[in-house]
């Protein structure tokens, strides 16, 4: 049997925790789920564990990268074979959740991507999320040579070598975004883009809230730059798919 782990990072979310669980637990009903509760400071962990899911509480705010790395670290250590992340806010679909995992049981990818931009929906983001989401979809499709559309989505789905690959060194502590996927291009993972929808920002916060989506795409730039630089470097020191 597919042991199945659900992954929901998630900062200041007991308004919309609770919903977000119980709709996967509607539309996947083999997977397991954790929330990792970023150092919230409302009471997201106790709605979480109220709603059956079990917790990780990191002591303070670290990122959503980090975040979602603590719950790959827990799925590889607890033998989990597929992974799916999605964010605790509600912007992203449950019913999904079936369309993500296919490619990955099928063995057609290691890791899928949901793209909002596959699909005919009414999301739209702030001007410079937007401006963002373009360049490093162009960068990515250049860069990995298939067409790339939506390299800023937060859900996914994972099998054992896209999970060991995450789990590692080089996986992003803020903005897990292009570069990752240019990352997994570099190794020889397969990675699948599928239409799913996505909704705006329930709760009106946005980690690229402020001035981040500047800080956003210089990072992203300076990352894509030295994964590209640091080429031989990066696939030597890179623990393959199944050596770990």
């Amino acid at each position: 049997m597919n042991r199945i782990l659900t992954i929901i990072p998630a900062y200041n979310e007991e308004e919309n925790i609770s919903k977000v669980i119980a709709e996967i637990k509607n539309y996947c009903r083999q997977t397991d789920i954790i929330v990792i509760n970023d150092g919230s400071e409302d009471k997201t962990g106790d709605v979480a564990t109220s709603a059956g899911a079990v917790v990780i509480d990191l002591p303070y705010n670290m990122g959503y990268g980090a975040a979602l790395q603590t719950g790959f670290k827990y799925a590889l250590r607890n033998n989990y074979q597929y992974v799916v992340q999605i964010d605790g806010d509600g912007q992203h679909e449950p019913a999904d959740i079936p369309r993500l995992l296919g490619p990955v049981f099928s063995g057609e990818a290691d890791v899928v991507v949901g793209s909002r931009f596959l699909v005919a929906n009414k999301y739209k983001a702030p001007f410079f999320r937007k401006v963002g989401m373009k360049i490093f979809s162009f960068l990515a499709s250049i860069i990995t040579r298939r067409k790339i559309t939506d390299p800023t989505s937060g859900y996914q789905a994972l099998n054992i070598n896209g999970l060991e690959f995450y789990a590692g060194e080089y996986y992003p502590a803020d903005f897990p975004d292009a570069d990752v996927i240019i990352m997994l291009h570099r190794v020889g993972l397969k990675v699948k883009e599928v239409p799913v929808v996505m909704y705006q920002h329930l709760s009106n916060k946005s980690m690229h809230a402020g001035l981040k989506p500047v800080y956003y795409i210089f990072k992203m730039f300076l990352s894509i730059f030295l994964t590209l630089l640091r080429k031989d470097t990066f696939e030597k020191k890179v623990v393959m798919p199944g050596q770990l």
